[in-house]
């Protein structure tokens, strides 16, 4: 295997030939920000290193099925499960502390864990699908309103910065341009 996999679909695969190499760079890649955002959410480093296994271990189980697609990055993909995992491990706590000691159903918990997994990721998917087909209709709209639009939505800028940047009159003119522009995307949105 190259030192640097090129793409995420032929880290995957190497990942589930079995390659070493494939393991460590998808940990280097990763293992820093899930450790971060676990550490952040009232774990520990411990909890960090057994739940960063715990998906490394689903991610290479799904890697090994022909049928699976990964549509997003790996990264992406281990984060989902990451914090499904460290929800459910939080929810299971809060329930039963007892539960956290007791490994008798993980069997049961594993399968509940892999449909939500797939839930997680089918929903991050479809966001991203939305996010794209937004962008499409942003190129679609056409000048100015692709700019107004973003400096509102993206930049955060307020009416008067608008009117101000755009030469409005008034900021009626450009909240009436801007609600125009809007008509005009969602047209566009849900024509694709």
């Amino acid at each position: 295997m190259q030192s640097h996999t090129n793409t995420e679909q032929q880290l995957l695969a190497a990942l589930a030939q079995g390659e070493r190499e494939a393991t460590e760079q998808i940990y280097r890649q990763n293992y820093r920000i899930i450790n971060g955002w676990l550490l952040k959410n009232g774990g520990s480093a411990t909890d960090a290193d057994d739940l960063f296994q715990e998906a490394m271990v689903v991610l290479f189980s799904k890697a090994q099925s022909e049928e699976f697609r990964l549509t997003c990055s790996v990264g992406t993909y281990l984060f989902a499960i990451s914090k499904h995992l460290w929800y459910k491990k939080l929810q299971r706590k809060n329930r039963d502390p007892i539960a956290l000691l007791d490994n008798t159903g993980t069997d049961e918990e594993e399968n509940d864990n892999g449909i939500a997994y797939e839930e997680d990721i089918d929903a991050h998917e479809e966001r991203e699908a939305h996010y794209n087909q937004l962008d499409e209709a942003l190129e679609q709209v056409g000048e100015p309103c692709r700019s107004i639009l973003k400096a509102y939505y993206h930049q955060d800028k307020s009416m008067q910065e608008i009117a101000a940047d755009f030469g409005y009159t008034n900021t009626d003119n450009a909240k009436t341009q801007k609600y125009k522009c809007l008509t005009r995307l969602k047209k566009i949105f849900h024509s694709m």
